[in-house]
């Protein structure tokens, strides 16, 4: 059965309704309005992933936070408040209701730094984000589920069993976690990273919310390795996000269709290396009429390189380099190995362990080239310090120039 066009044409002005401009806090420069402009426009524009719109009263409530003026708890309370007095009810109430609460719960978590990388902080974001909205906020499903896409023209993806979700999970988090990202380019590593995170959504371990869960877990996490998320992607492509994710798990042989990853590593790609490829929702649907496929000028290849060529393109170095010596010193001291602080000071031919945590390490680690062994114990008795991917890439950069 041909899905009709105007599916599409609704899903997209959902989408463009979303849209809130933020862009003259982004552009005052002032850090703290910056931050907190940046969380409220991705959590808004996370809720076009299922079609949801927030309200006027939401927005306002995310301007005096991003002003300053009221707090991000207070800005919750506020919505939370404004819920339970509201006593005119309209159609769809329900869903800007949820819209509403779910964007001030994911606002407060982009705004912090916290992040537990386990199942069971795989669960805590789920109930942050939907807190006061499901019941079953932060619990796994005790059913299987399955859902018709658009994408797929109605048809579904194979979610995992539900007696197998916190086993599964697990196992994705821990080879993850052993996962060795040095040998990687720039090319691979995204490749893996859209691996990981396809991986991940497939689980579909909640009842509802696993595509938002997905995207906040992916941000933080990706803040975590030390990359400068580009948070425009999830604010404007939230829709893309997914249906990229239902692409990379989908897979027909009856009808010859194969996961198909690279929509979503043009995603990561945009995300990451600050590139521009197209987004275009209609070019991921199966079997698509003649005037939704994707030109073969915008076609990318299935396989990217396997290696970086001899001289970097421009963008490495604007996303992932740094003209500060004292960081780059430090990047090649460390370089694919750990050392204490005793050490680092002493491979640097330094004395003074004030000078060089407020020149060499604190930096790097503001700039996110390098972190701790055990982030949760700073003052861990064998504390040593690594590079982060970010840190990775720019220690190969040098080596490559070297």
């Amino acid at each position: 059965m041909r899905w009709k066009l105007f599916i599409f044409a609704k899903q997209i002005k959902n989408e463009k309704t979303m849209y809130i401009d933020f862009d003259k806090y982004i552009r005052q420069g002032e850090p703290e309005k910056r931050e907190r402009a940046d969380a409220w426009r991705v959590a808004i524009g996370l809720q076009a992933v299922d079609g949801l719109k927030t309200s006027e009263y939401l927005r306002e409530t995310a301007r005096r936070n991003i002003e300053g003026d009221i707090t991000i708890d207070e800005a919750k309370e506020l919505v939370n408040q404004y819920y339970i007095k509201k006593t005119a009810h309209d159609e769809g109430d329900a869903d800007v209701e949820e819209a509403d609460k779910v964007s001030a719960n994911i606002s407060k978590l982009l705004q912090t730094d916290s992040f537990t990388y386990s199942v069971a902080g795989f669960a805590a974001i789920h109930k942050a984000i939907f807190e006061g909205v499901f019941k079953h906020a932060g619990r796994f499903r005790d059913y299987d589920i399955t859902k018709k896409e658009w994408v797929l023209r109605g048809d579904t993806v194979f979610y995992a069993h539900w007696e197998d979700l916190g086993m599964t999970l697990q196992y994705d988090l821990d080879q993850e976690r052993q996962f060795n990202y040095k040998p990687l380019d720039k090319n691979q590593l995204v490749e893996h990273i859209a691996r990981f995170v396809s991986g991940l959504w497939q689980i579909h371990p909640f009842g509802e919310g696993n595509t938002r869960t997905t995207a906040i877990f992916t941000i933080k996490y990706l803040r975590s390795l030390g990359f400068d998320v580009n948070n425009d992607l999830f604010e404007q492509h939230s829709w893309y996000f997914r249906n990229a994710l239902v692409r990379a798990n989908y897979r027909n042989v009856a009808k010859g269709i194969e996961y198909e990853p690279v929509f979503l590593e043009r995603f990561f790609r945009n995300l990451l290396l600050g590139e521009d490829n197209t987004l275009k929702n209609r070019y991921m649907m199966v079997n698509p009429p003649e005037e939704w496929k994707m030109p073969e000028t915008e076609q990318v290849p299935s396989k990217l390189p396997d290696k970086l060529p001899d001289k970097l393109p421009d963008k490495l170095p604007d996303k992932f380099s740094t003209k500060n010596q004292y960081i780059i010193s430090l990047v090649m001291a460390v370089g694919l190995g750990e050392m204490s602080i005793k050490e680092m000071i002493e491979y640097l031919g330094l004395k003074n362990r004030e000078s060089f945590m407020d020149v060499y390490l604190n930096p790097a680690i503001k700039a996110k080239y390098v972190r701790m062994l055990y982030p949760d114990k700073p003052r861990h008795p064998r504390q040593k310090y690594l590079l982060t991917a970010k840190g990775i890439l720019l220690y190969n950069q040098m080596m490559k120039e070297d």
